[in-house]
């Protein structure tokens, strides 16, 4: 069936309308538990019902609400994909944004609000997809199953984690799956428009110090400073020369930006390859790659004691730390190395590092949906240096790809806008995301 008969004018409104709605219902996650995605997984339910599909609505936490749907596919013989939303995002301050970050306002063919890009575009993307074959009457090859899920943002204890633990076999057959971030328009200087796909994310390990000493009077000599302890393993931390580790994804994306800015630089497997010099030749198109070929560790949080007088027995900081496919345990090593003796360290959040094929079918067919709608554009694979739901679904054997596919105009810094302040989407770059999903989902 013709792709433009299928993605009618009512997907193209529905697309634009169905992202405003979700943006100003408030879903707002700060990570304490206060989040409520319950709103924005009821009013996804009920358009996917209308498109005739048994929706699940799935809680661990009251008003902590997740979303599953499958479509049945034509072929039963044929393994299922996953099709994974968040529907939580990250807090927004009004004071600091032009329009209110919940008002889903549309203006001048860009649709504003918290959640335009991370993620309640896709979302919207697959809601009007699935509606507009609903009216067509078509059936996708492969089962679909649908995930919208709650608490990404957070530890997704609530949302994917919860899901793979307690409803595994809502994913019967699940091989793959798409989710967030990838396919996205990435302009890296004259004629150069790059649609990275994700296949690899870094793992996230975010970490609890706790440093030990003797308490005390605050006017009195104190060789076992707790504060000193774990100031000193967090500056260390913090200032640690992470050595480069390429991954296959990694390697293959450095290879391709080699060729698309006419590089004569050794192959990435060369033992005199200097990944360092590489980036700095490459442009706008180094920040694709520059965070994921090592490890890292960030600090972001300290608290201890509670006068200014009184040495403290304890003292804890927080790490951000991320780990490459592949890199744990170096990871795990270095931290033992680097926090010391009178310094513990443990995990308050970990999700492992995950990475996919990127020379299979699945790869291909992605490039490809993307080339028909975008063929001035030059489809790379990337590492992302976050991660998404694609973690937890990886335990079920799931091999997952960013894919979220927006044309965006030059001078639009989509990285820059997640979680950021004005945070927006073009209403022509959710038009040709609808179009490219509904063409790589029909024929994968």
């Amino acid at each position: 069936m013709d792709d433009h008969v299928v993605v009618d004018r009512t997907a193209l409104d529905e697309v634009v309308s169905f992202t405003s709605d979700l943006i100003r219902i408030d879903t707002s996650n700060r990570g304490g538990g206060d989040c409520r995605e319950r709103p924005a997984a009821e009013y996804a339910a009920e358009r996917l019902a209308a498109a005739g599909l048994d929706v699940r609505l799935l809680e661990r936490t009251e008003g902590r609400t997740n979303v599953v749907a499958r479509i049945p596919g034509t072929d039963p013989s044929a393994d299922a994909l996953l099709v994974h939303g968040h529907l939580d995002v990250v807090p927004a301050e009004p004071a600091d944004w032009s329009v209110h970050p919940f008002s889903g306002e549309v203006r001048d063919g860009v649709v504003w609000g918290r959640g335009a890009v991370d993620m309640k575009n896709m979302d919207a993307m697959v809601l009007s997809v699935v509606r507009a074959w609903a009216r067509a009457g078509v059936r996708p090859r492969r089962d679909i199953v649908l995930a919208y899920t709650a608490d990404e943002e957070a530890s997704a204890v609530d949302g994917a984690d919860f899901l793979v633990e307690e409803h595994a076999d809502l994913f019967d057959g699940c091989t793959e799956g798409i989710g967030e971030s990838g396919a996205y328009t990435f302009h890296a200087g004259p004629g150069r428009r790059i649609y990275p796909i994700a296949a690899g994310e870094r793992g996230t390990a975010w970490l609890k110090l706790t440093g030990y000493g003797t308490a005390g009077h605050g006017s009195k000599v104190n060789g076992q400073n707790a504060v000193s302890r774990v100031a000193a393993a967090v500056a260390r931390i913090g200032e640690h020369d992470w050595p480069v580790r390429l991954t296959p994804t990694v390697r293959a994306c450095l290879r391709e930006l080699a060729v698309l800015h006419d590089l004569d630089v050794p192959d990435p497997d060369d033992p005199g390859y200097d990944v360092d010099a590489v980036l700095n030749k490459l442009g706008p198109a180094a920040a694709l790659v520059e965070a994921t070929v090592r490890n890292s560790t960030n600090p972001t949080m300290l608290d201890a004691g509670y006068k200014v007088n009184v040495i403290p027995g304890s003292a804890t900081a927080y790490i951000d730390g991320r780990f490459l496919p592949g890199g744990e345990d170096e990871f795990r090593a270095t931290l033992d190395a680097l926090t010391g003796e009178h310094v513990d360290w443990e995990f308050h959040h970990r999700s492992p590092a995950v990475e996919a094929p990127a020379d299979s079918a699945t790869y291909r067919q992605l490039a490809a949906a993307v080339r028909k709608f975008a063929p001035e554009g030059h489809v790379v694979p990337f590492c992302m240096s976050g991660g998404t739901d694609a973690k937890q679904f990886s335990r079920l054997g799931i091999t997952g790809y960013g894919f979220s596919p927006l044309r965006l105009p030059e001078g639009f810094d989509y990285g820059a806008l997640f979680h950021g302040v004005d945070e927006r989407v073009p209403v022509e770059a959710l038009h040709f995301g609808v179009r490219v999903l509904d063409h790589y989902l029909r024929h994968a």
